[in-house]
């Protein structure tokens, strides 16, 4: 996996979270539950990428 990936799933996870509370603080359910998703799959791509590495050793 490239250090690269890991950066841009991280930076999409930190960009979740700062949604998610955004919409807490604005009392926007929809705009808290996109940041919850946002977070889910950059989670997920993270997961896939170190599968990945696994078979690569």
């Amino acid at each position: 996996m490239g250090t690269d990936d890991k950066m841009d799933n991280k930076t999409e996870e930190l960009k979740g979270k700062a949604k998610e509370g955004v919409g807490r603080a604005a009392d926007d359910p929809a705009l808290e539950q996109q940041g919850r998703n946002d977070q889910s799959k950059s989670k997920l791509k993270q997961a896939g990428e170190k599968v990945k590495d696994a078979f690569k050793r």
